[in-house]
C-alpha cells in the first residue's frame, strides 16, 4: 500500500508521575529531514526516537514533539535548585511590586524548569513509558499515511487509466490518418497538375508515414503505464519510482505532440500531458 508523507498523530498519556503528549506531523519532502523537540530531562532519548522513526519512515518532513508535565505530588523525594529558585522569587516579588497585583503560585514556581530534581522518580521507567506511547503515535500516524495513500492511489489509477484510453483512442485513429494524408497529397499534385508516376507517389508516401509513425512511442507509453501499475500494488516506499515513471511518460507525450499532424491526435497528446502532470502531483506527496 502507498503512503502519503502528510500525516498527524496525537497520543497522550497519564501516568503516576504525572502526564505527556506526543505530537507527530509531517509534509511532502525530497528526503526525510526529521526535527525533534524534547524536555531537558528526555534529551537522551533523541537517538533512539530517531532510529525508530527511520525504521517507520523513509521521506518527508516529519516533526515530533515531547510535552511532558510532571505531578508535583507525586514526587516522594526532591531536591531543589536554591540559587534558581531565589532568583525566581526575587524576579516574581520584582514584577508583583511594579504592577501592585498578583499571587507567587508556589506549584507553578516547582514547575519551572530545572526548580526541583526528583531523587526516588525511576526516569529509566518513564522513558519506557514514554517510548512505548511513541510507538503507539508512530503506528497511528503510519495508519493515517496509509489512509490517505489508499485515496492518492485511486486518483493516480483513474489517471491512468484516462492515459491507456487517449492511447487506445490514437492508435483507432492511425488508419484513417495515414489514409487521409495519402489522399490529401495525391490531391495536391493533382491541383497543381504535377504527374508522377505512381512508384514515385508510393516512395513519398513511405517516407512520410515513416516521419508520422509514433507505434514506437505508443507501445513505450503502454509498457511505462503497465510498470506504473505494478509499482502501485509494491508494499515499500514507491514514491521515487512513480516520479520516474511520470518522467518517462512527460516524455512521450511531448513526442506524440512533436510528430502529429491530425487535430486529434494533438487533442489526445494534449490531454496526455495534462493527466500526467495531474498524477504528478499528486506523485509529489507519496512516500
Amino acid at each position: 500500500m502507498i503512503r502519503s508523507m502528510t500525516a498527524y498523530a496525537r497520543r497522550e498519556i497519564n501516568s503516576t508521575w504525572g502526564s505527556a503528549t506526543w505530537e507527530l506531523r509531517s509534509v511532502n519532502q525530497r528526503y526525510l529531514e526529521t526535527h525533534i523537540r524534547l524536555p531537558d530531562q528526555f534529551r537522551s532519548l533523541e537517538p533512539v526516537i530517531r532510529k525508530r522513526i527511520r525504521y517507520f519512515l523513509t521521506r518527508g518532513k516529519f516533526e515530533c514533539n515531547l510535552f511532558f508535565e510532571l505531578d508535583p505530588y507525586a514526587i516522594s523525594s526532591i531536591t531543589i535548585n536554591e540559587a534558581l529558585a531565589k532568583q525566581l522569587i526575587k524576579a516574581v516579588n520584582w514584577v508583583k511590586t511594579r504592577s501592585g497585583e498578583g499571587e507567587i503560585d508556589l506549584i507553578d514556581m516547582l514547575r519551572w524548569p530545572g526548580v526541583i530534581s526528583d531523587i526516588a522518580q525511576n526516569l529509566d521507567a518513564i522513558s519506557s513509558e514514554l517510548m512505548q506511547a511513541l510507538d503507539c503515535a508512530l503506528d497511528d500516524f503510519v495508519a493515517v499515511r496509509e489512509s490517505e495513500g489508499a485515496i492518492l492511489k485511486v486518483l493516480i489509477e483513474q489517471r491512468l487509466n484516462g492515459v491507456s484510453a487517449e492511447v487506445g483512442k490514437i492508435r483507432r485513429q492511425m488508419p484513417s490518418i495515414l489514409q487521409w494524408q495519402r489522399e490529401r497529397l495525391v490531391s495536391k499534385l493533382e491541383e497543381i497538375q504535377i504527374k508522377i508516376e505512381a512508384p514515385r507517389i508510393e516512395q513519398e508516401f513511405v517516407l512520410m508515414a515513416q516521419r508520422m509513425d509514433i507505434d514506437e512511442e505508443l507501445d513505450r507509453l503502454e509498457t511505462h503505464i503497465k510498470e506504473t501499475h505494478k509499482i502501485l500494488q509494491k508494499k515499500e516506499a514507491v514514491g521515487r519510482r512513480l516520479d520516474f515513471m511520470m518522467q518517462e511518460l512527460h516524455r512521450e507525450s511531448n513526442t506524440l505532440a512533436s510528430k502529429s499532424i491530425n487535430t486529434d491526435v494533438t487533442a489526445s497528446a494534449i490531454e496526455l500531458k495534462v493527466l500526467v502532470e495531474q498524477m504528478r502531483e499528486q506523485i509529489q506527496n507519496v512516500e
